[in-house]
This record gives C-alpha cells, sequence and structure tokens, in this order.
C-alpha cells in the first residue's frame, strides 16, 4: 500500500526517484549516463581541435629536415604529438638521432600509465585491445575518464581516438606539403607554430600554484641548458621539475 503526501498525490519508486535531471532533496540529480549525443559532441570537440594541430607538426617536420614520408610515418606509427614535436625539433636544432629518439621515447611512456587505468575502465575485448593501445594518448585518455560509465567511456574513447587519429595524419602530410611549397619555414615564423601549439593547450590546464612551479621551473631548466647541453637533453632535465617540486612540497608539509 503506497502512501500519500498531505496534498494527495501519491508516492511510490517512481516519485521519489524523480525525473533524470530533477532538483532533489540533496541537490541537483544527475541522469544514471550521459546521453550518446553529448559523449560524441564533446569527444568530437576534443578530436577536431587537436587534430588540426597535425598541420603545425607537418610544418615543424618540413623546417627540421624530414621528408613528408617520413613525417607520415611518424604520425601513422608513434602518434604521440609531443613525442613527435620533441623528436622533430632535437633534430632541427642539430641534435644526435639517438638523443632525439631518447626524448621522445621518454615523453611517450606516459602513455602506459593511462594504459594501466583505460585497461580496467574500458575493459575492452582481447581481440581489440593491441588497436586500441594505439590510441592510449592525452585526449583520449581525458575522454574516457570523464565519462560517468563504462558504455560512455568506450564511446568517448573511439569517437576521439578516430577523429584524432584522422585529422592528424591528414593534416600532417597537408603540413609538410604546405611548407614544401612555400619554401624556408623559418622566415615565414611557421618554426614556432609547434611550440605555440603546446603552450596554448598547456596554459589553461596550469590551475593550481604547483602546477605553475612545475613549469616556471621546467622552462627555467629546458631554456638555461640549451647553450650547454646537446640538443634534445634539455627536455629530459626539464622533465626533473615535476618530482623536484612536488619533493620540496612533501618537505614543507
Amino acid at each position: 500500500m503506497r502512501a500519500r503526501t498531505s496534498d494527495g498525490d501519491a508516492t511510490g519508486p517512481a516519485r521519489a526517484r524523480g525525473h533524470p535531471g530533477e532538483a532533489g532533496a540533496g541537490g541537483a540529480a544527475e541522469p544514471a549516463g550521459r546521453p550518446r549525443a553529448r559523449v560524441v559532441r564533446d569527444a568530437l570537440g576534443v578530436g577536431v581541435a587537436v587534430g588540426l594541430s597535425g598541420f603545425a607538426f607537418g610544418v615543424t617536420a618540413a623546417g627540421s629536415g624530414v621528408s613528408a614520408l617520413q613525417a607520415c610515418v611518424l604520425s601513422l606509427l608513434v602518434f604521440t604529438g609531443a613525442s613527435q614535436f620533441a623528436l622533430v625539433g632535437a633534430l632541427a636544432a642539430g641534435g644526435n638521432p639517438f638523443t632525439a629518439a631518447a626524448g621522445a621515447f621518454f615523453l611517450g611512456t606516459r602513455n602506459a600509465f593511462y594504459g594501466l587505468r583505460l585497461s580496467q575502465l574500458l575493459a575492452l575485448p582481447r581481440a581489440v585491445r593491441p588497436l586500441a593501445a594505439h590510441w592510449v594518448i592525452d585526449e583520449t585518455a581525458a575522454v574516457a575518464l570523464a565519462q560517468p560509465d563504462r558504455r560512455s567511456a568506450r564511446l568517448g574513447f573511439t569517437v576521439t581516438g578516430l577523429t584524432l587519429y584522422v585529422l592528424w595524419n591528414l593534416t600532417t602530410l597537408l603540413g609538410v606539403l604546405g611548407a614544401e611549397a612555400i619554401g624556408d619555414t623559418a622566415a615565414w615564423g611557421l618554426d614556432a607554430a609547434g611550440p605555440a601549439v603546446f603552450l596554448a593547450l598547456l596554459a589553461p590546464m596550469l590551475r593550481t600554484g604547483t602546477e605553475r612551479a612545475v613549469a616556471v621551473l621546467a622552462v627555467v631548466l629546458g631554456l638555461g641548458l640549451l647553450p650547454v647541453l646537446p640538443a634534445g637533453l634539455p627536455v629530459l632535465v626539464a622533465a626533473l621539475a615535476a618530482p623536484a617540486i612536488l619533493w620540496l612540497k612533501g618537505r614543507r608539509k
């Protein structure tokens, strides 16, 4: 037998749950899962915004003497923007190829940690895991981890990965061909396109004092050691900024 409120309305399980998104006693209630359209919209937004920066990589690669074929193979097989930029940037500065590759590899290891978390969240079939591993990057991890349930996480991961992979490779080719057509990229200032893109992506993420301190120390180490160390090594030393700041923060507490 259902109880009735003072105004005569019946109260039951449906009444208690309320409508998705409707404010309840504890505040605004969230739906059990994000609508598929919203997940796809967010994933496409990230994929398109970042995928277009492949043009900057193509331009930077051409300016560093990397051929169109080499740049496109890097985007197809490596597919991790920061590592690709680090590699061609070190080569452009005259660095040893092995040092440049070491810097790129070091930056790429972060994806392994993303993979540990995503393997549990997505729980993909074994047959597709090797293919999905190729799409484990900053953007796909961010979109997938932001979802409230496994189904939405899989959708967000797939749409972001597919959009970004297609656009990144297409714009890499366009960037290389465009740079070759205009000649000297340094004369046009296009050699700064890659670093400018990453600064624009990084700046909004520096929200806390610790994050800003890490960024400042990394810049000081990287720029200060440029005249001293071979090309490619300053970026490796700059990576020590994060553990150094965290250690100092721990000592203070």
